[in-house]
C-alpha cells in the first residue's frame, strides 16, 4: 500500500490524481481532518487521519503501509519534529520506503527554507529506510502575485538580480512524485527536480510586457526593502524575510539546476512561463 501525507493540500491532490492513474496499488490519504477531506475517498483511495502534530495518529495510519510519499509540511519552524514523528512511526509500522519532498540543491543551499529540508534529509539518512529526496525548484505558481502585483503597480519587482529561477509547475511536481512512490526503483536517491528553461525575474516582465500589451519593467531592490514591501503587502514578517531570502539565493544561483530528471520522469516538457502567464492575465482580465 501506498500513503501520502498531507494528501489535502494543493501538491497532495495533484499526486493522488496522479497516483491513481498510475498504479493499481491501493492508496492511503493522511489527512489532518478526514470530515474535510471526504472528496478525496474513491474506490482506491481511502482517506484517514494522519495529523503531523499527533504521532499517534500517524502511528495508527502507517499500519500496513509499504511505501510512504512524505509530503513536506507547510508550517515553517515546525516542520523538523513533524518530520521526525512521520519517520518515527514509518520505522515502527515497516514502512520499506520513502519518498519527501525537499527543496532545490539542498544540502548546499544556504536559503532559510532549506535549513528544515536539510535537517529532515539528515533525519531520513538516519532512519535506515531507503528513500528518494525529491528536491523540488520553485513552483512557477509561486510567481502568481508577482505577476499580479505587477499589473496592479506597473513593475515587476524583486531581489534576484540576474537569478534564474528552475521553476515548474505544481502539476510536474506531483507527476514526478507519484511515478517515484509508485515506480520499480526503491534505492536510496536524491533527485534535484526543476523546470527548463530556467527564467529570471526581467524574463518574467518581458513576457507579463508581451502579453498585456503593456510596458512591465523588472526593478531589482535590495533584500530588506524587498521584504518590506512583502509586508506592507500583507505578507507576515517571517514568511516575507524568507522569500526575500529566496531571491538572494536566486541570485547566488541556488534555485537553478541543469537537471532533466524531473522531465525525465514525467516523460514530457514542464509547465512553460509563457503559458503559466497566460492563465494569470486571463484570470485578471489583462490580456492584450
Amino acid at each position: 500500500m501506498i500513503a501520502v501525507t498531507g494528501a489535502n493540500g494543493q501538491l497532495g491532490r495533484l499526486v493522488l490524481k496522479h497516483l491513481v492513474k498510475q498504479t493499481s496499488q491501493p492508496v492511503r490519504a493522511l489527512v489532518r481532518s478526514p470530515e474535510k477531506a471526504q472528496d478525496l475517498a474513491s474506490a482506491r483511495v481511502s482517506v484517514v487521519k494522519g495529523d503531523y502534530d499527533d504521532p499517534a495518529s500517524l502511528s495508527t495510519a502507517l499500519q500496513g503501509v509499504d511505501r510512504l510519499l512524505m509530503i513536506s509540511g507547510s508550517e515553517v519552524g515546525k516542520r523538523v519534529p513533524q518530520h521526525a514523528a512521520v519517520i518515527e512511526a514509518a520505522k515502527a509500522a515497516g514502512v520499506r520506503f520513502i519518498a519527501y519532498t525537499s527543496l532545490l540543491n539542498v544540502p548546499k543551499s544556504s536559503l532559510i527554507l532549506a535549513q528544515e529540508h536539510v535537517a529532515t534529509e539528515t533525519l531520513l539518512a538516519e532512519s535506515g529506510i531507503a528513500h528518494a529526496v525529491l528536491r523540488n525548484g520553485w513552483y512557477v505558481e509561486n510567481f502568481a502575485g508577482t505577476v499580479a502585483a505587477a499589473l496592479a503597480h506597473g513593475a515587476v519587482v524583486g531581489a534576484a538580480g540576474d537569478g534564474r529561477f528552475s521553476a515548474a509547475g505544481r502539476e510536474d511536481y506531483a507527476e514526478a512524485a507519484a511515478r517515484v512512490i509508485a515506480g520499480d526503483d526503491l534505492s536510496t536517491r536524491a533527485l534535484e527536480l526543476g523546470g527548463r528553461p530556467a527564467f529570471t525575474l526581467a524574463d518574467l516582465a518581458v513576457e507579463i510586457s508581451r502579453q498585456s500589451g503593456r510596458e512591465i519593467p523588472f526593478t531589482n531592490l535590495p533584500e530588506e526593502t524587498y521584504a518590506g514591501i512583502l509586508v506592507q503587502a500583507g505578507l507576515p514578517d517571517g514568511f516575507a524575510k524568507a522569500l526575500a531570502d529566496a531571491d538572494r539565493g536566486a541570485a547566488a544561483g541556488e534555485l537553478e539546476t541543469v537537471s532533466t530528471a524531473l522531465e525525465d520522469l514525467t516523460g514530457h516538457p514542464t509547465r512553460t512561463l509563457r503559458d503559466f502567464v497566460t492563465e494569470v492575465l486571463a484570470q485578471q482580465g489583462e490580456q492584450a
